[in-house]
């Protein structure tokens, strides 16, 4: 199951075309409205700007998105990925300047959930998200929301 899921997303990673966001999804932005990330519009924002959202309930599928500022965005040593955070060369789909994007190890809340980071540069540091998703939410689901994760517009508050 564990080799579908990645093959799966190595597969869509690469067919992507723009990485354009359905326009009724829900924008979510980290609580200092630096950064923010895209989920389907049938997903619960969290409340009181927490950047945080969630579809059904917690445990089916999270999504948080953060910000850190003044820390400057660049790709991870393969040796920090491989040997100091155990993920699996097959699961990083991309080390590069523009995106860090990989599969954590499987959540212990069950067999069939998959945990995923992506980190992007944001206007004055790094932009950071963690997915943590069962079979119910598709790898294509995953993906978009994963490439969703940018810079929030500058002026613009929190909360959307």
């Amino acid at each position: 199951m564990r080799k579908i899921i990645v093959a799966t997303l190595l597969f869509l990673g690469a067919a992507r075309a723009s990485g354009d966001i359905p326009a009724n999804w829900k924008i979510v932005k980290d609580s200092k409205g630096a950064c923010q990330i895209s989920v389907p519009e049938n997903w619960t924002v969290g409340e009181d700007n927490t950047g945080s959202a969630y579809w059904q309930a917690p445990s089916v599928a999270i999504v948080v998105v953060t910000s850190q500022p003044n820390q400057q965005f660049k790709p991870v040593a393969d040796f920090m990925l491989t040997r100091t955070m155990n993920v699996p060369k097959e699961n990083v789909f991309e080390n590069s300047a523009k995106r860090v994007f990989f599969q954590d190890r499987l959540s212990p809340t069950g067999p069939d959930t998959r945990s995923l980071s992506v980190m992007v540069p944001g206007r004055t540091g790094t932009c950071s998200a963690h997915l943590v998703l069962s079979s119910t939410v598709t790898d294509e689901t995953g993906k978009k929301i994963a490439f969703s994760l940018a810079p929030a517009p500058e002026g613009q508050g929190a909360a959307q």
